[in-house]
């Protein structure tokens, strides 16, 4: 595995225009995050510098573009809010603290080779989550498109103090932000394709109040402090490092499946296949570094990564183009972002949360499935007015119960006893031959098959369980394991326990067809020294004809005894 991400220089102007254009998109992006969390606008910058550094340097992606993105603004707000509210002193540098360990956590996941398992969530689950921080971040932007500065508490504290804010008005900048998202959603696509509609609106909205408002009571950013920014290397206790541990492991799952996400966005636009685990050490070293430097969370952006695609970026180079020009705004051109509106950020921030939303899913999801829809909303509601640890935790295992109710149904139509009462008691049996049908049905009810088909997880046990009352009578049973590539745990248990069950009644039980995984869990649970390693047969045929040997003897030995007696 490469150390580095693919440079190359054989697409020099491509990457250039990429990475030049990626920059353009991201600076009010960033700005407008900054603004959004807590941290200032500055934190954004950092941010959007080091994490696009370090992902494009060292990720499994070349075209993709990494930067504080709304899903990790979102969950870093509340994090912000809540370590300050319970340390005034210490809670922005534990907020600092939690990126950083976010950093780590995500270097594991990807030193683990976790890169694969990371976005096997329930789409349902995903959906809700991320429309759900569409609408946290949408909520907590209201007070600044009405010109106030948040009222505290969260979506909660926002939506009470909402009828005051409205009739405290500020007009002219809840004109600003209007004008705002008019230009984002009305803009037209021609003129996107060639000038962001962000940046217009930044610098339409910037000129605006430095020449037609500026003796108005308008909000600005205020002049951004140039130069590196400085290493912070708190001290906390312990009790302190269990909730930053918390925090950043909420953070380091979401960002991780953020980037995956938009990662195999980028693959599916070049036609190249990312290396998952590499970009997850890519990320980490990403927020690491924003972390010790003051700067937002990120993760791989999608509206970044596609416009990077689009103006010609093929290799990390763009990636590396963007964050030097970032770098640049960061330490010298401070000052030209002084005069920016907070009404424009704002709306740039709405305008981020009603893209989040999946709108898509959200108007077809009763139609999908009902329990689907429902799973959906209700993460959405935890998301909003609970949090979003406890949305994703309930999200997840009531989807989870559900797929493992249906996966108990579908497992047990692949458990059937033969011979069945009924034709349609048979299940999916219906691959023996006629020779061994025909076998079977010599044993006249005294010798029954019990059959499994397919990988057996625990969803079969309870299946198997109820098949146990239908060898009642039998005087040998057949287990059938011939087309049973994996056996799990709980299954072979319950394999176990019907067998035992069988050998005290003294039923001669043959075991036909095992092999690979499933002979050895069975061996491993004692069923070798049960068995003998004669009724252990491979031919489904040969213990059919083995099983009828054994009726066959038992009932001669029985006319015997009784002719003598």
């Amino acid at each position: 595995m490469r150390v580095f991400n693919e440079i190359r220089f054989d697409n020099l102007r491509g990457d250039l225009l990429g990475g030049v254009t990626a920059a353009v998109v991201a600076l009010p992006m960033a700005l407008a995050f900054g603004v959004a969390s807590g941290a200032g606008p500055e934190a954004g910058l950092y941010g959007a510098v080091l994490i696009g550094l370090f992902a494009a340097f060292f990720g499994g992606t070349p075209t993709l573009i990494s930067e504080p993105t709304g899903p990790m603004t979102v969950v870093f707000t509340a994090v912000i809010a809540s370590l300050i509210a319970a340390n005034p002193e210490q809670g922005m540098a534990m907020a600092f603290t939690v990126v950083m360990l976010t950093g780590v956590f995500q270097m594991a996941f990807g030193a683990m080779k976790l890169g694969r398992y990371v976005t096997m969530m329930p789409f349902t689950v995903i959906s809700g989550f991320m429309s759900g921080i569409g609408l946290i971040l949408i909520i907590l932007q209201l007070p600044g498109l009405l010109g106030h500065e948040s009222p505290g508490g969260g979506v909660l504290g926002t939506l009470q103090a909402l009828p005051d804010l409205v009739r405290a008005i500020n007009p002219w900048e809840a004109l600003l932000a209007g004008f705002t998202l008019t230009i984002l959603f009305f803009m037209p696509t021609r003129i996107k394709r060639v000038l962001p509609p962000q940046l217009l609106a930044l610098v339409i909205g910037t000129l605006i109040v430095a020449f037609w408002l500026a003796d108005r009571d308008v909000r600005v950013i205020g002049e951004i402090a140039t130069g590196w920014p400085s290493l912070q290397i708190p001290v906390f206790s312990a009790e302190q490092w269990q909730i930053i541990v918390i925090d950043a492991l909420v953070l380091a799952l979401l960002g991780s499946v953020d980037a995956l996400l938009t990662s195999v966005i980028a693959g599916s636009l070049t036609r190249k296949t990312a290396d998952s685990d590499k970009e997850l050490v890519g990320q980490g070293l990403g927020n690491l570094a924003s972390g010790l430097f003051g700067g937002l969370p990120g993760a791989g952006a999608t509206m970044g990564t596609v416009v990077n695609i689009q103006a010609g970026g093929r290799s990390a180079l763009s990636g590396l183009v963007r964050a030097a020009l970032l770098a640049v705004v960061v330490i010298w051109a401070g000052a030209l972002t002084a005069n920016i509106p907070l009404a424009v950020l704002a709306g740039i921030a709405v305008k981020v949360g009603i893209d989040i939303i999946d709108w898509r899913f959200l108007r077809r999801a009763h139609r999908v499935s009902v329990k689907g829809a429902l799973i959906m909303w209700g993460v959405i509601m935890t998301t909003v007015f609970v949090d979003l640890i406890t949305a994703v935790a309930i999200g997840l295992f009531v989807a989870n119960i559900l797929t493992i109710r249906r996966l108990a149904d579908v497992q047990a139509e692949w458990v059937c006893t033969l011979p069945a009462r009924r034709k349609r008691d048979e299940g999916y049996c219906a691959e023996l031959t006629c020779e061994e049908r025909g076998l079977l049905a010599k044993g006249r009810g005294r010798l029954k098959m019990l059959h499994l088909s397919g990988p057996m997880v625990f969803g079969a046990a309870a299946a198997i369980n109820r098949h146990g009352a239908k060898l009642e009578g039998a005087e040998a049973v057949i287990i059938d394991l011939s087309r049973v590539p994996h056996l799990g745990v709980t299954t072979a248990v319950a394999i176990e326990a019907a067998i035992r069950e069988q050998v005290a009644k003294g039923v001669g039980v043959f075991i036909a067809g095992v092999h690979g995984q499933p002979r050895e869990r069975l061996a491993h649970l004692g069923l070798l020294k049960q068995i003998p390693p004669a009724r252990w047969i491979q031919d489904r045929d040969a213990a059919l004809r083995a099983a009828l040997e054994v009726i066959g003897t038992e009932e001669n030995g029985a006319r015997e005894s009784n002719g003598e007696e």
